[in-house]
């Protein structure tokens, strides 16, 4: 019979995560908490109490809850539990393991992991031909803070293809940043937080945030398959997006022939969600991430990209995709169709960079 494990304290947040995967994965969990009342105890199968850890008694108490219910492991997210049952596990309570790691690396790795990219990005800059008037970078912290917000969303957004975004913020011209596709907005952040940094402009996104516009017949039908829910992408979005916004993001829930319309036709875009905001008119980035299908990416591109200024960006996400060859095929055409009025295009992260010329 598998040995039972103990979390405690266990109406932490890690721990509820934890208890989670746990039960999913059919172990044994017992539940624990040195409080009268805790209202974490509902959420486990079998729950003892504990009393404070480093209390007399403590030890001698754990003993007891180790014997009685056959723990083999203890899971526990308090970095001062956790601590004192790795000084001391062998010695008193032989035969059981820590089974996390300390929670205190755990906690900061992503910091430290954000830290590095932004020390990266600003110690190794892109050279790109025809950027000849790049602004110097923000500083390693303002990009760490960015890199960490943005893994807390999901979604799909490379690594090198932020590092990418990092550096065409800093020679895109003033205008509005206009995302076709936005979904859980993962990317959306990324251009909101960078157009704050450099000042380029607002962020205008734009999708319908509909089942039926998902479909995209890849070609081997395995998007078309995964169950997802539109509505709840959209208040997602909101969700990541609304701290953010203050007059500076906000959306269209159009497809994007329609949406390239209404922002000819109209400045303003308001919703109830983000208030109000302004746009000047002119696309300073355009990022293209909307239906993947050659025939709808075609569309967006056609339907927007003439409202790209000078010295301005066009960034088609997916350019390699493996589920199709949609996108790479509409980007191709531009820059046949396009080549005079290029200075620089490159893939990173799986996306087609694309500067026109300042003429």
């Amino acid at each position: 019979m598998t040995k039972r494990i103990l979390v405690f304290p266990a109406g932490m947040p890690r721990a509820l995560a934890f208890l989670e995967r746990a039960l999913a994965e059919g172990q044994s969990v017992v539940g624990s908490s040195s409080l009268g009342h805790d209202p974490a105890r509902e959420r486990y199968p079998l729950w003892v109490h504990l009393p404070y850890v480093g209390v007399p008694g403590f030890d001698e108490s754990l003993r007891q809850v180790i014997a009685e219910f056959d723990i083999g492991g203890i899971y526990t997210p308090n970095p001062v539990v956790w601590d004192y049952l790795h000084r001391c596990m062998q010695a008193s309570f032989p035969g059981v393991t820590l089974v996390n790691g300390s929670p205190v690396d755990s906690e900061m790795a992503p910091y430290h992991q954000a830290l590095a990219f932004g020390r990266s990005v600003c110690s190794r800059p892109l050279e790109l031909a025809g950027c000849d008037s790049s602004r110097p970078s923000v500083s390693a912290l303002e990009i760490a803070a960015l890199f960490r917000h943005a893994e807390t969303i999901p979604g799909m957004c490379d690594h090198e293809k932020i590092r990418a975004l990092c550096e065409i913020f800093r020679s895109a011209p003033a205008g509005d940043i206009v995302e076709i596709g936005s979904w859980w907005g993962k990317s959306a952040f990324v251009l909101s937080r960078l157009a704050h940094c450099y000042g380029t402009g607002s962020l205008l996104c734009v999708d319908p945030w509909s089942n039926a516009h998902l479909i995209q017949n890849d070609e081997r039908g395995l998007l078309d398959r995964v169950p997802v829910d539109a509505d709840e992408a959209l208040t997602v979005f909101q969700i990541n997006l609304r701290p953010y916004a203050n007059g500076a993001v906000n959306y269209l829930r159009l497809p994007s022939i329609e949406a390239a319309a209404e922002y000819r036709r109209n400045r303003v875009v308001a919703t109830p969600c983000f208030g109000e905001t302004t746009y000047a008119g002119r696309i300073a980035i355009l990022h293209v991430d909307g239906n993947h299908s050659y025939a709808n990416a075609c569309s967006d591109m056609a339907s927007w990209h003439d409202l790209v200024v000078p010295g301005g960006w066009i960034v088609i996400d997916d350019y390699t995709w493996p589920f199709g060859d949609g996108p790479q095929r509409a980007g191709d055409e531009f820059l046949a169709a396009h080549h005079e009025r290029i200075a620089c295009a490159f893939v990173m992260g799986g996306a087609l960079f694309v500067q026109l010329a300042r003429r």
